[in-house]
C-alpha cells in the first residue's frame, strides 16, 4: 500500500483530532461551542502575536478605550518587554506578556482577550518568580500589576506579603515535585 503524503498537514492538529477523540459524543450544540472556544483562544493567539509585534518595534496605535490599544500603547510609553519568561526551575516558570523593572518600580501587564473575567492570582505568580530569579526582596520594591480585558484596566499594587506568600509556595512546592521525582 503507498499512503498518500498529506505533508502540508505535517504538525498541524485537526479540531476533530483522533488523540482529541471526545468529540464523538458531543452534542452538536456543545460541538459548535467548543468550536466557538477553539476560535477565540486561536484569535487570542494570533492579537498576542500582534501585540508582541507592535510593542517591539514600537508601533504605537490609535488613542481608544480599546484594550488591545491600551495594552500596547502603554508597554511602549513604559518601555516594556514582550513575552518575557520567568524561570524559578524546570517545575515553576510562566511567560509575562509585558514587564519592565526600572527606577525600582516593577511592571508586569497582562493582556486577556477572552471574556471569562480573570484574576490577578496569575500576574502575582509573575512578580513571584521574578522576585526568585532576580534575588529581589518584595518589600523593597514597587510593583504594579495591570490586566487589559473588557475594554478597562485593572490596576493592583500588591501587598508585598502577598508575593512572599506566593514565593514561599512555590519553594515549597518545587521541593515537593523534586522529592517525588527522586522517589520515582
Amino acid at each position: 500500500m503507498h499512503f498518500n503524503s498529506h505533508s502540508d498537514l505535517a504538525g498541524m492538529h485537526a479540531f476533530l483530532s483522533a488523540s482529541q477523540y471526545h468529540w464523538i459524543n458531543y452534542s452538536d450544540e456543545k460541538l459548535a461551542n467548543k468550536y466557538t472556544t477553539f476560535q477565540a483562544a486561536q484569535k487570542g493567539s494570533a492579537l498576542h502575536e500582534f501585540a508582541m509585534t507592535a510593542i517591539n518595534l514600537g508601533i504605537k496605535l490609535p488613542r481608544s478605550p480599546k484594550t488591545l490599544n491600551m495594552y500596547v500603547n502603554d508597554a511602549i510609553g513604559f518601555r516594556m518587554a514582550t513575552e518575557q519568561t520567568l524561570v524559578y526551575s524546570g517545575n515553576c516558570f510562566g511567560t509575562a506578556d509585558a514587564i519592565s523593572f526600572r527606577g525600582n518600580i516593577l511592571r508586569i501587564h497582562d493582556l486577556k482577550t477572552g471574556v471569562t473575567p480573570t484574576s490577578m492570582k496569575q500576574p502575582e505568580v509573575y512578580a513571584a518568580l521574578f522576585c526568585l530569579e532576580y534575588h529581589v526582596n518584595p518589600s523593597d520594591i514597587e510593583i504594579e500589576l495591570r490586566i487589559y480585558q473588557s475594554d478597562e484596566v485593572m490596576v493592583h499594587i500588591p501587598e508585598p506579603a502577598e508575593i512572599h506568600r506566593i514565593m514561599d509556595r512555590i519553594i515549597t512546592f518545587d521541593r515537593v515535585i523534586d522529592k517525588l521525582r527522586i522517589e520515582e
